[in-house]
């Protein structure tokens, strides 16, 4: 699996942000597992085509102790599997990677 890894994290910090994450609405199904929504306009053709059977789109975003790992894959909501669901463009991974540093930036986590 293709991630983006943040280690060496304090744990009041990681407390801190999941704490964040919740209260935007980010929580997934499992318990230190969150979906950051895939902005609408970084889509692959692909993706905006199935958006509407498919979408939305997402990264997963996992918590430990002291760490975060953004995994790279694009996940639809609708589906598990389907073509539209595939390791991130070069450009949705910048672009999730800059929200996950602006997240962690605005709140005063250092990384």
């Amino acid at each position: 699996m293709r991630s983006y890894y943040i280690e060496e994290i304090n744990q009041d910090h990681i407390k801190k942000f999941e704490q964040y994450l919740r209260e935007q609405g980010y929580q997934g199904p499992i318990d230190d597992i969150f979906w950051l929504p895939l902005p609408v306009d970084t889509l692959s053709e692909r993706q905006s085509d199935h958006l509407k059977d498919c979408g939305p789109y997402y990264l997963a975003l996992e918590t430990g102790k002291n760490w975060l790992k953004l995994e790279l894959l694009v996940r639809a909501r609708g589906k598990i599997r389907c073509e539209c669901i595939t390791y991130a463009t070069p450009a949705q991974r910048e672009k999730m990677i800059e929200l996950l540093d602006d997240m962690l930036k605005n709140q005063d986590i250092p990384v």
